[in-house]
């Protein structure tokens, strides 16, 4: 039976729905973890893409395809990878700040905080006035109206939102922007000639990625990319907040250096090494890097036939697209913390997150997916192209898959079981130890995904490509 999401998304890269044939899927299917929406179809699809992807690549290289395969069970448990992190067999801490959170404002509304980076954790406190404690934060919140409160943050270059249900959000100016875009778009921006890709045994080897994006969704799209045999150099600055331990994460199979976009000296470095890489990720505001000479049309120039993998919160129409968002803003405003709360309350009523990082993670597989695709274009017509997606635009995706039906909810398991973990689990000693994660989930016939390198702290290497 083919997977349904899987047929939303073969038209972007051109394939016939017969293309979905070519993947076994196996484990089961949705509700595998206590959440509504189904994840278990859509990361299986989203996976299944890549591995699409990867085979048409490998097919160019080599004449042959690949046979692939994608547990359902193993890409649900990818979407919340992070919380199965061990350092020398001690958990990875991966919780959340304290005041991070939903809260119930005046008139029956409730307001989402974001509050995990401290920029974000200032900016909050400061619209309302209270120092970093919960109760205090409880309190200030009940005497603010959800919307002007989700203003209020919005102004203080704060992330958060007002709780909505579905039905508001398709009903709001933002959610109607983002209803008239694509799950993605793959947009041809110059011209230049075909090329082929460099020599190798591995899909994507001597393809060169530079990783500008930061949090889970972006650095999950070039992690995907480093399994398949890309040389990524992840791209970041010292002085922008971090929280460190999501590198334990998405940093496998990555370089990364420090530059400071603000320094003309460092901008002139990353235009050298825009000039040498093949893909070059981002996942900046719109127009924030293009306001320093790195838009994908002025990337395009620098270097032809470059593929620009651009991501934002919430598209790059509409009202709010320039506003910051995460995973957790957008199941807030669009309706799925609303439902969530609904069939899966928690001690305390009031809208609930699902237990996965789902927008984000799919949102990296789908970004992966893109960028290999135009550089099968690449290869096969030539020319620059820019793969341009949101996280809005996933959970609308998402939304659109359906719903479990209520009656299939019950006694729905909470956890893998510990013999499945295992086995999805692998160990690599990284700088900081020996550090326990799942692997790679697609499966291959002939290039089985790998990371060549092992994640890395920040800024730990200088920023140059490897010989």
């Amino acid at each position: 039976m083919i997977n349904n999401a899987l047929r939303t998304i073969l038209p972007i890269a051109g394939w016939p729905e017969e293309r979905a044939r070519a993947v076994e899927i196996t484990g089961g299917a949705d509700p595998i973890l206590p959440m509504p929406f189904r994840l278990a179809e859509s990361s299986t699809a989203a996976l299944a893409a890549v591995g699409l992807a990867v085979s048409d690549l490998w097919e160019l290289r080599t004449g042959r395809r690949q046979e692939i395969a994608v547990d359902t069970r193993q890409a649900t448990a990818s979407l919340r990878s992070g919380t199965y992190l061990t350092i020398e067999g001690t958990p990875v801490p991966f919780g959340r700040n304290e005041v991070m959170g939903t809260y119930p404002a005046r008139n029956g509304r409730w307001s989402y905080l974001h509050c995990n980076f401290p920029n974000h954790r200032s900016a909050a406190l400061k619209v309302l006035g209270v120092p970093e404690d919960r109760e205090a934060v409880r309190k200030a919140v009940a005497q603010w109206d959800a919307l002007e409160l989700e203003e209020a943050i919005i102004a203080a270059k704060g992330a958060g939102g007002m709780v909505r249900t579905m039905e508001e959000w398709a009903e709001h100016p933002q959610g109607k922007a983002v209803a008239s875009l694509p799950l993605m778009e793959i947009v041809r921006i110059g011209d230049s000639p075909p090329e082929a890709l460099p020599s190798g045994d591995r899909p994507l080897s001597g393809v060169r990625v530079l990783d500008l994006t930061r949090v889970i969704a972006g650095p999950t799209c070039a992690r995907t990319l480093a399994e398949h045999g890309a040389d990524v150099l992840k791209i970041t600055g010292a002085h922008l907040p971090s929280l460190g331990r999501q590198e334990y994460d998405t940093g496998h199979g990555k370089l990364s250096a420090h530059l400071d976009l603000r320094e003309e000296k460092d901008r002139e470095i990353l235009r050298g090494l825009a000039r040498g890489a093949d893909v070059f990720s981002q996942g900046y505001r719109p127009g924030t890097l293009g306001n320093r000479g790195f838009s994908p049309e002025a990337l395009a120039q620098l270097r032809p036939g470059i593929v620009v993998v651009s991501l934002c919160a919430f598209g790059h129409v509409g009202p709010w697209a320039s506003r910051r968002g995460f995973d957790t803003v957008i199941q807030t405003v669009s309706g799925i913390t609303s439902r969530q709360g609904e069939l899966f309350p928690d001690d305390a009523p009031g809208p609930q997150f699902y237990p996965v990082s789902a927008i984000d993670f799919l949102t990296g597989y789908l970004m992966a997916f893109g960028a290999m695709v135009a550089l099968a274009r690449r290869t096969r017509e030539g020319g620059s192209w820019l793969v341009r997606i949101s996280l809005a635009q996933v959970g609308r995706w998402l939304i659109e898959r359906g719903q479990v039906p209520e009656a299939d909810l019950k006694d729905v398991p909470q956890e893998f079981t510990p013999a499945e973990l295992e086995r999805w689990s692998m160990t690599s000693n990284t700088p900081v130890g020996r550090l326990q994660h799942l692997a790679p989930v697609v499966r291959l016939s002939e290039t089985p995904p790998r990371w060549a390198r092992p994640m890395v702290p920040l800024g730990y290497h200088q920023p140059v490509w490897p010989a």
